[in-house]
């Protein structure tokens, strides 16, 4: 499992990460403090406090591909 924090500050940029994210098989949670959603739903995803940074899990080890995809995203 990889936690890399990210920053998503406008609904563009929430609707760009879901479709990177739907892209690929790795199961993905976001969390925020003790909120967790799946990293892959968009109502999910505006349920969180966007204001400040939230964490993506991959439950993946090697996924290094979605990663760089995500690099505009990261904290």
């Amino acid at each position: 499992m990889k936690s890399i924090p990210i920053k998503l500050s406008f609904a563009e940029e929430v609707k760009t990460f879901v479709n990177v994210a739907n892209r690929y098989s790795y199961d993905m949670d976001l969390r925020a403090g003790r909120h967790v959603v799946d990293a892959k739903s968009i109502l999910g995803i505006f349920s969180l406090d966007l204001s400040k940074p939230i964490t993506l899990e991959v439950y993946a080890d090697n996924c290094d591909d979605l990663l760089e995809e995500l690099k505009p995203f990261v904290v």
